[in-house]
């Protein structure tokens, strides 16, 4: 007899700053291996599984991130109590938004959508160590006017080979990217931040690994001088065999919209 399976869809906000990433890993402090420990107290006596709408990297936080669970036999009746009893379990620095019921048809993975990271960062001076968290601290100064030349660079469908690690054999290097921009930060403030810092936005379906750090990273280094905007454009050319030689850190980069397209 084959057994009932429901879908949810869970939205979630998380500080990443003392996770490794979000995949469950042996001996790791992971987000979904946090979130699968809540669970198993939340849903006592339940056959269920999470799924990730994507992997991210250690220390990297989000604004919105969803998982779906898959649960067997059991159903969630009372959405607001189900969530009410997730968020007093969950640790303070994950909390759980919304959960909506979904289809059999629906891949979390697969579905067409659309993500949005915002990487923040100052640059300069020496930030206050509650920054930490939060903002990528560049201490030397910038050209913020030439990086935010060379963010509109990445805008369109390139070959990101060489801005990311260790990819797989099957690994799609043609990637679009929507939009890249380099603004003002306006997402995030403290009493302890520094009174001026800067947020890069990027936005497109699909980002392979380390692609939006190596992005930033290569802005880094047009900033500080050792990088041109031409070395830029070469970098983005299919039979590119170099690599972008400086990741940015992993504390910067927040998840900032991740929407599915019906």
């Amino acid at each position: 007899m084959v057994k009932k399976r429901y879908f949810y869809l869970i939205q979630l906000q998380f500080l990443g700053f003392r996770y490794s990433g979000w995949q469950k890993q042996p001996g790791q402090k992971t987000i979904e291996s946090m979130l699968v420990k809540t669970l198993k107290f939340v849903l006592p006596n339940t056959k269920f599984k999470v799924l990730g709408a994507g992997r991210t990297d250690s220390k990297v936080s989000a604004l919105d991130a969803k998982f779906e669970l898959f649960i067997e036999e059991k159903t969630i009746n009372d959405f607001k109590k189900f969530l009410d009893e997730f968020n007093k379990n969950l640790p303070p620095d994950i909390k759980a938004l919304d959960i909506i019921e979904v289809d059999a048809r629906f891949n979390i993975i697969q579905s067409s959508k659309s993500k949005e990271y915002v990487y923040l960062f100052a640059h300069g001076q020496k930030n206050h160590p509650f920054c930490a968290p939060f903002l990528a601290n560049i201490i030397e100064e910038l050209d913020i006017e030439l990086m935010k030349k060379g963010a509109k660079l990445f805008i369109g469908n390139h070959n990101f080979r060489a801005y990311t690690a260790r990819p797989q054999e099957n690994t799609t290097f043609d990637r679009i990217v929507t939009n890249c921009e380099i603004t003002e930060n306006t997402l995030l403030k403290a009493n302890f931040f520094p009174e001026k810092s800067y947020a890069l936005y990027v936005e497109g379906e699909g980002f392979i690994r380390y692609q939006v750090r190596m992005i930033m990273g290569a802005l880094i280094l047009l900033g500080k001088g050792e990088l041109t905007l031409e070395a830029i454009k070469e970098s983005l050319q299919e039979g590119y065999n170099d690599q972008i030689s400086y990741v940015a850190p992993g504390s910067g980069l927040l998840l900032n919209k991740l929407e599915f397209k019906k």
